[in-house]
């Protein structure tokens, strides 16, 4: 971990970057020796929602995902505690459930019957005494890292070192304290829905804020001209206010008009739609009505997953129903513009023709990302691909 414990220091330190106004060159949004380094010192030591902490309310509930190859079971144990697990049995490997969420006082193994408690320990095995080399104690499921924060449950592979989700949301946490994220219910299935592009290009988008009037005509009647945009250290923060403006469509003007008030909030807040970044792949939309959750994962060098979750604070009004309905109508315009965009984005990202290409000043948040990526891996400075094999060189 030498190299990524020198990067973490620059970072850290603002080390100044020599190509800070420059983009991150495109052949890294295609290339597959790229592809399978960012995995191993971006992926796989971040931290990725996995769910609410209430959709594993009680003992044997869990919530898997699966990325990277991995697939990763939440789940709480008799005694309340979450814990997370390769979804692999230490006998033959084979994946111990199904699916995205089910309840299991016992996770017993569909192959040979081997059978694991909640906390991870191996309790069962048919014909032990025939495993001349079996240590119950040694066997138990392979533990991953867990983080709970505000309600929500992450998970991580490795830990190479990046802050926890507390660490990178702590200068916002007077802000985010209203909204009451402990209380929040998921509302609706979790939804994937898969891109032919690098997983970059999405989280590029997203902080992108000099798109938002050229692109994006119904986000430029909603917000007028308050769109702001600030980096923070691994998070960035992105708000707009909504604004009367009399050529807003019907959702837009309905939504703008009959959201009802929310107590606990500010008059700021009521009408703010406020969006957080995290490092590398997450982001949060926050409305006064509810939260919308997204996570990029990673499939190929030239695709992804959007992994996609709503959670809300239990409200029976009509009025609000109706708000939600008209967020979602409003957002869904806007997401197939993004994929437009950004498909069309990475197209361009595999012609040759294409290095680097100048960053604004503004375009802050895009520079703090691809800081973060040129320090992980040196390599991302040079607007064309090295020679194959660049990864391995030294290490032979």
């Amino acid at each position: 971990m030498g190299k990524l414990d020198q990067a973490f220091r620059e970072i850290e330190a603002e080390v100044a970057d020599p190509d800070a106004d420059f983009s991150l060159p495109g052949w890294i949004y295609h290339d597959p020796e790229f592809f399978a380094v960012e995995m191993d010192r971006v992926i796989r030591p971040s931290w990725q929602i996995v769910c609410h902490e209430s959709d594993i309310a009680n003992p044997g509930d869990y919530r898997t995902i699966d990325y990277l190859g991995e697939s990763v079971i939440a789940i709480r144990d008799d005694q309340g505690r979450i814990s997370a697990f390769t979804n692999v049995c230490r006998h033959r490997a084979m994946r111990l459930v199904a699916g995205p969420a089910g309840c299991a006082r016992k996770l017993v193994c569909p192959y040979h019957a081997w059978a694991y408690e909640p906390d991870g320990r191996l309790t069962g095995v048919p014909m032990k005494a025939d495993y001349p080399a079996l240590n119950l104690e040694e066997n138990g499921l392979h533990r991953v890292d867990v983080e709970l924060w505000r309600g929500f449950v992450f998970v991580r592979l490795e830990d190479a070192g990046f802050p926890s989700v507390a660490e990178m949301m702590a200068p916002f946490e007077a802000e985010i304290e209203p909204y009451r994220f402990e209380a929040m219910r998921r509302i609706g299935d979790v939804r994937t829905r898969d891109r032919a592009v690098n997983w970059k290009n999405v989280g590029d988008n997203y902080s992108d804020n000099l798109h938002i009037p050229v692109s994006h005509d119904g986000l430029t009647r909603l917000f007028g001209r308050t769109y702001r945009i600030e980096a923070h250290g691994w998070a960035d923060r992105l708000y707009g206010d909504v604004v009367a403006d009399e050529r807003q469509n019907l959702w837009e003007k309905f939504y703008r008009k009959h959201l009802p008030r929310v107590e606990h909030l500010s008059d700021e807040a009521q009408g703010r739609w406020l969006y957080y970044k995290l490092w590398p792949n997450m982001a949060f939309d926050i409305y006064a009505d509810q939260i919308d959750f997204m996570q990029w994962l990673p499939t190929s060098p030239t695709t992804c997953v959007l992994r996609e979750m709503v959670f809300a604070l239990p409200d029976d009004r009509r009025g609000m129903k109706l708000v939600r309905y008209a967020n979602w109508r409003i957002n869904r315009v806007v997401n197939a513009e993004d994929t437009c965009l950004i498909t069309n984005v990475q197209n361009g990202m595999q012609s040759r023709s294409y290095g680097t290409g100048p960053l604004a000043q503004s375009e802050v948040c895009l520079r703090s990302f691809a800081r973060k990526i040129r320090a992980l891996i040196p390599e991302a400075r040079q607007p064309y691909p090295p020679a194959p094999g660049w990864s391995r060189r030294g290490q032979e």
